[in-house]
């Protein structure tokens, strides 16, 4: 399938694999690659020169390489030194760290988890430069 399992809880798609199609997963995937179509898990971290354009249903996603398209971090989504995220966001918690890019629409999802979501401009987000 192209993602290897390196620990208990550790997938990573390394440099060099470029992995399409939708993926699920438990523990956190490590993406050095390139990954496109449909992740559903508990963490992404896309690496510094790692690419995902993909639907994302996860509960936190750190981005320090590029991200495109929509993504739902029921927990958080941070945005690191060089990282680049675009398209749509859908997240409880948000943190820009100087450096960061962030060009998408941003709906902050309400505390209980209902599905309720607050606009942006009903709620300001967490920015940590």
């Amino acid at each position: 399938m192209g993602v290897a399992t390196t620990g208990k809880h550790l997938s990573i798609v390394d440099e060099g694999l470029d992995l399409e199609g939708s993926v699920r997963f438990s523990g956190e995937l490590l993406v050095r690659g390139r990954v496109s179509g449909k992740l559903t898990g508990d963490r992404v971290t896309i690496a510094e020169g790692g690419q995902v354009r993909a639907d994302v249903k996860v509960g936190a996603l750190t981005v320090a390489g590029r991200f495109d398209g929509e993504i739902r971090a029921m927990e958080e989504l941070v945005i690191l030194p060089g990282g680049c995220c675009s398209g749509k966001v859908f997240c409880r918690r948000l943190v820009l760290r100087q450096g960061g890019v962030l060009n998408a629409e941003v709906t902050f999802l309400a505390p209980d988890d209902r599905g309720i979501e607050k606009r942006l401009a009903s709620s300001p987000p967490v920015i940590d430069l």
